[in-house]
């Protein structure tokens, strides 16, 4: 096991992809429930004034790096991230391997209608799949629209869940609904029903494989141009941490304070909690190590 890498309070799994897919499907084979989630930079910024956010991310049984700041920002941590593990390509390496078994997949979130478009398009691609079910992510929390969407999930009882209702509003609503799931592999994947759909291009293969499919968004989709400025705030703030400096960003205002003892223990995987959350993730990627 490679152990977890943790960067502003949030314990990374280091894994690469094929780690990644072998423990989904270990997993998946002894029914043992486990929540994915794939922070990105923006997310871990977030995490960082949304208590009830960072809580969840540190309940999940895998935290996965999707993006290619929190690689680049690792290597400054003690046990930097092997690679990248995008969100969107996790799924497509399970559909490939789960496509000839009786594993089925509900689609959930998206506007009206993408989650069918992608259910549609994937199972053409990955001839056997079985997505069993979709329904879009515009029901409002707490209503019964959601009660007979949690049902519909249980009754047609798929045993890999996808949910795309953005980040943290995904992230939240697993944690709070995750007892009451009955999926074994449940996951918050984003804007990837758009992707999977094809309503989205992904950024081609050069971009991807050099770790720029953030500038290709970015020169594609010229207004996520605010959003982008995350990955720097985001590089300088972690960078900080790692050294002891506490790095704030007001209009343009920087401040740097020393981090207290208690903070900088945590960044480098010394505290008590990343050491027990790290022991309690270790279990299951000791039982894949020889299945590989």
């Amino acid at each position: 096991m490679s152990g977890i890498c943790t960067i502003m309070d949030v314990p990374f799994n280091n894994l690469s992809m094929t780690e990644a897919v072998g423990i989904t499907l270990i997993n998946l084979k002894e029914r043992k429930k486990t929540i994915i989630y794939t922070p990105n930079p923006e997310m871990v910024m977030a995490a960082q004034k949304d208590r009830e956010l960072m809580q969840v991310l540190n309940s999940a049984d895998l935290l996965i790096p999707d993006g290619i700041g929190v690689v680049k920002a690792s290597k400054f941590y003690h046990n930097p991230i092997k690679e990248r593990v995008a969100g969107c390509d996790l799924i497509e390496e399970v559909f490939a391997r789960v496509k000839t078994t009786v594993n089925t997949v509900y689609f959930l979130g998206g506007a009206e209608g993408v989650a069918e478009k992608a259910k549609q398009k994937m199972q053409r691609k990955y001839r056997g799949l079985t997505i069993s079910g979709t329904h879009h992510g515009y029901f409002k929390d707490g209503s019964p629209e959601e009660r007979e969407v949690i049902d519909e999930i249980n009754r047609l009882n798929p045993e890999i869940l996808l949910v795309g209702l953005g980040f943290p509003r995904q992230e939240k609503w697993i944690a709070k609904h995750r007892d009451k799931l009955n999926s074994i592999i449940i996951m918050g994947v984003g804007g990837s029903f758009d992707i999977l759909s094809g309503n989205t291009k992904r950024a081609p293969e050069f971009y991807r494989n050099h770790g720029l499919e953030w500038f290709y968004r970015l020169i594609t989709q010229p207004t996520r141009f605010k959003r982008m400025l995350v990955l720097p705030v985001f590089l300088v703030r972690a960078i900080g941490e790692r050294i002891g400096a506490k790095i704030e960003f007001n209009g343009d205002k920087v401040s740097i304070k020393r981090a207290n003892s208690k903070k900088r223990k945590r960044s480098s995987g010394s505290s008590k909690s990343t050491n027990n959350r790290e022991g309690n993730r270790e279990r299951t990627p000791r039982r894949t190590k020889g299945s590989k």
